[in-house]
């Protein structure tokens, strides 16, 4: 019995391996192209055996200026997360307290509806006032995603908070806004921090809104990304080391926060 247990982890060990390879391959493959010139991608012959350069990053920030591309996503999305977690944060705590499930099913909708629909308007309504090639345009997009999943990721996390602590908190003389932002916020960090680097990591990514609503000025790097490809010719090297650029900042984060992550996600699981 005892040698059958140990065939099954070792099995079970070397199935995860294998799927985990398999995830990670086309990230493996993306890294290992950034640093071969455009013949070396193309050519058929070793993946893993070649002659290294770094022309392609040296392409990626001295020709094409990633530096400033970075800079407007990082900004961008900084800022959409921050502003989403002013608002969701207190919204989402009144939503479970006071149990506004009409007002949760509003976001909800806002949340599914697909992000496309609200490109035209818009793009219309900050054409109107002059906001196109702004941060504040971009900012205001992302959040439109960003706001109602925060609030949506917090309402399961304060619904499992011990109302305890609450009252508790309302008999040593706290008013409701004391008992939320000194007892209730500093217990909900790991769904905080969940809900913030799910929003970070949708703005950083965002293709669809920057390509409307950006310009010259507030190009993100998503945009940035597909200026390597043309009509008549793709540079591959310096492409795979955009990606990499744009990939490696949040897959360090998650990695380093994903404790947080995991915790802040699965925290609904155990409700009631």
């Amino acid at each position: 019995m005892k040698t059958e247990r140990v065939w099954t982890e070792r099995l079970l060990f070397l199935l995860v391996i294998a799927i985990t390879l398999i995830f990670l391959f086309p990230f493996i493959w993306m890294l290992l192209a950034s640093f071969k010139t455009q013949a070396q991608i193309l050519s058929n012959q070793s993946i893993f055996v070649f002659q290294p350069t770094g022309e392609n990053y040296a392409t990626v920030f001295r020709d094409y200026n990633y530096t400033r591309f970075i800079f407007n996503s990082l900004l961008v999305a900084f800022l959409s997360t921050l502003f989403g977690l002013v608002l969701g944060l207190p919204a989402s705590y009144a939503i479970a307290k006071y149990k506004q499930n009409g007002l949760a099913f509003s976001i909800l909708i806002a949340r599914v509806i697909p992000g496309i629909s609200f490109m035209i308007p818009w793009y219309i309504i900050f054409s109107k006032i002059g906001l196109v090639d702004t941060y504040l345009s971009l900012i205001l997009a992302h959040m439109l995603v960003g706001l109602p999943f925060i609030i949506w990721v917090m309402i399961s996390f304060y619904e499992n908070l011990p109302h305890e602590l609450e009252e508790s908190a309302r008999v040593d003389g706290c008013t409701i806004q004391g008992a939320f932002f000194r007892i209730l916020l500093p217990l909900s960090v790991p769904g905080i921090v969940t809900a913030s680097i799910l929003a970070f990591i949708f703005s950083w990514n965002n293709f669809m809104f920057a390509l409307v609503l950006s310009g010259e000025k507030t190009k993100t790097l998503p945009i940035a990304v597909y200026s390597f490809l043309s009509y008549s010719n793709i540079n591959w090297g310096a492409l795979m080391a955009a990606a990499v650029v744009i990939t490696l900042p949040i897959l360090v984060i998650t990695l380093i926060l994903q404790r947080y992550v995991v915790s802040g996600i699965t925290v609904g699981a155990v409700k009631g």
